[in-house]
């Protein structure tokens, strides 16, 4: 083989171990803030999409999610304009302790992550915004399950909670609400308000508005 084939050869395997890379690559974000709903919170999220969502590094039960390849590609970007956490992004302002905030990147045997409690870099505040919408969304997601098992009277407050969330753009990977709505929405155990409500809402998830 000559050495223009040697080349080529090399130049397309590399390629091909970073494209592998890029596909493994996954980030890490936790918040830890004693006295607060919750004190503890991280969000796991994939290349592909799939994510989890704990209030205890330990639980062994995590809400799964899945973003849009239009939201993870988003987050991922901002993580490449944060340079995949290789330098600090703590503010060296003054300010009130808001939460130990944890961000990190793995992909292959790379591994960078960051902690602060206050960033002025916008990439990062925008990152950070789409975690904490993350974990509302999981919560909102927690909180109607509970509801829909123990509450039937109260699924009406919690499927309105959501709506508002929504029409306010703080909900992302919504699909992950789609088989408890189609449950409420078929469940003739909830008020027929609810059962409306829910049904109008998964509509609304699978044929978003352009």
């Amino acid at each position: 083989m000559n050495g223009g084939r040697w080349v080529s050869l090399l130049l397309w395997t590399a390629t091909a171990f970073a494209a592998g890379d890029a596909r493994d690559a996954r980030l890490f974000y936790s918040r830890t803030f004693p006295g607060s709903a919750p004190a503890y919170l991280e969000v796991r999220l994939e290349k592909t999409g799939e994510g989890e969502y704990r209030e205890a590094p330990d639980e062994e039960l995590p809400v799964k999610f899945k973003l849009s390849e239009e939201e993870t590609a988003a987050v991922f970007s901002l993580a490449e304009k944060l340079d995949y956490f290789r330098h600090p992004l703590e503010s060296p302002a003054k300010v009130a302790f808001m939460g130990t905030k944890l961000m990190r990147y793995e992909s292959g045997d790379a591994k960078n992550e960051v902690t602060f409690n206050y960033s002025e870099d916008v990439s990062a505040q925008a990152l950070l915004d789409w975690f904490e919408r993350m974990g509302e969304s999981a919560e909102l997601h927690i909180d109607l399950e509970r509801t829909a098992k123990y509450d039937h009277l109260g699924v009406m407050h919690a499927l309105e909670t959501i709506e508002g969330a929504m029409d306010d753009h703080h909900v992302v990977g919504a699909a992950q609400f789609l088989p408890m709505l189609d449950r409420i929405a078929n469940n003739e155990t909830y008020m027929h308000e609810a059962r409306t409500l829910a049904a109008d809402m998964a509509g609304a998830i699978r044929n978003p508005k352009k």
